[in-house]
């Protein structure tokens, strides 16, 4: 490549592009061979030849940048790498702009990027607060594997400041906080600005890192209101058609990647160059999509808060939800996802999803489809009784991925199974 085209494909990292711009351009020829080829193509192998040995020694031994082993790295994997990169730190000021400030890893699943951020930053002895709702499976990893290596869990409640507080004051030497925002799937908000500042005030070491799945980086970039890393599971909205598995950490530290990328390249939650093709092909769409998820998603929860069968609604967009100022301040938007408590308890929840047509019954999220789904017997079935209670995931709970449908259409679908449940 031309070292003037080059340097305009490497700026496009950077914010004279917008969002949109960068959703299809960032990335698309950083680490590709020259090509004529309009769409990137697929390396799907599983390892790479050299020239000669010496080739070989110098790649093995850092001497030289290279592909080595698509464990390691492949070049389908950095242009997805690269795209997330830029969507992330869209807001990110620059001191020098051929100075990338975010970096980006992606995995194998969800679950392997969040593994792989814990078994980097954390060793035996060390304390790990948490959010006290999170996905169900990273729940149950936190709770049931990670404590078995001798680190410490607390949980702490951020979306109440005052608790934050009291809880970095006590274990001042917190290695790393993790939560949602929002979360899943009550859709509760904490305020990630005022948390950094009052944890790095304490403990600047501290590494804070938010699970951003739910906003997606058009709605929400944590690393500009302080955070250090940002964790996606790329299955979801990045994606967006429920085609693969995958997952993605973005950190402003170069220190953290390489912790981060020493774990995956050897406990071998990397991804497939085929499924970062296809999500690099998802982000492309990511604008649109959200806008569409979040216009539908507003027109259900205010048909939802009216609805006889319905006696709460949880989402940020209505003046009802308690972090409504909060999620204005702090979002773009206020997301595709809703949950509700039904009338009736567990056997309504039943009926009412036996019922719907358009809704498919399915645990995932973020698909251009409309899915629903009952966490305290689906997504969150690992947690305890008591930590189900605790995060007030009841029985009448049902969670709902608003897709970009008809609105009208999904209402109908909606008000519908309502009557039957």
């Amino acid at each position: 490549m031309e070292d003037s085209k080059r340097k305009d494909a490497i700026s496009l990292f950077y914010l004279k592009y917008g969002f949109g711009t960068r959703c299809l351009h960032a990335g698309e020829k950083i680490g590709q061979p020259k090509s004529k080829a309009h769409t990137n193509a697929i390396f799907q192998t599983s390892t790479f030849t050299f020239d000669d040995a010496q080739e070989g020694a110098d790649l093995f031994a850092q001497k030289r940048e290279g592909y080595v082993y698509t464990r390691m790295g492949n070049p389908t994997v950095v242009v997805a790498e690269a795209k997330l990169n830029s969507l992330e730190g869209r807001d990110i000021k620059l001191a020098d702009p051929e100075n990338v400030r975010v970096s980006s890893l992606l995995f194998s699943s969800g679950m392997g990027a969040t593994s792989t951020l814990a078994y980097a930053l954390l060793k035996p002895g060390d304390v790990l607060l948490r959010g006290r709702v999170l996905y169900g499976s990273t729940d149950v990893f936190f709770e049931n594997i990670l404590t078995t290596y001798g680190i410490k869990q607390v949980i702490v409640d951020t979306e109440d400041l005052r608790e934050t507080e009291k809880a970095i004051k006590k274990y001042p030497k917190t290695k790393l906080l993790f939560f949602e925002t929002p979360t899943n799937p009550m859709l509760e908000l904490t305020d990630i600005a005022e948390t950094c500042k009052i944890v790095k005030a304490v403990n600047p070491d501290c590494m804070i890192c938010v699970d951003n799945t739910f906003a997606t980086p058009y709605l929400q970039n944590p690393l500009t209101l302080g955070t250090d890393i940002v964790m996606h599971s790329t299955t979801k909205y990045l994606s967006g058609h429920g085609t693969i598995v995958g997952g993605a950490l973005v950190t402003r530290h170069e220190w953290v990647k390489n912790e981060l990328y020493k774990i995956v390249k050897n406990h071998g939650a990397s991804p497939s160059p085929f499924d970062c093709w296809l999500l690099n092909l998802g982000m492309k769409t990511l604008p649109i999509r959200v806008e569409k998820h979040c216009t539908n998603a507003m027109a259900v929860a205010k048909f939802l808060e009216t609805h006889p069968k319905v006696e709460r609604v949880y989402y940020p967009g209505l003046p009802s939800h308690p972090h409504h100022e909060l999620a204005k301040k702090q979002m773009r938007g206020f997301g595709g996802m809703i949950s509700f408590d039904i009338k009736g308890g567990y056997a309504s929840a039943q009926k009412m999803m036996d019922n719907c047509h358009i809704f498919s019954i399915a645990v995932s999220l973020g698909c251009v489809d409309s899915l629903i789904q009952h966490p305290a017997s689906m997504t969150h079935s690992g947690m305890s009784p008591e930590a189900l209670a605790a995060a007030h995931i009841g029985a009448g709970l049902i969670r709902l991925s608003v897709g970009i449908e008809d609105v009208d259409d999904i209402i109908k679908d909606l008000d519908h199974a309502l009557k039957m449940s």
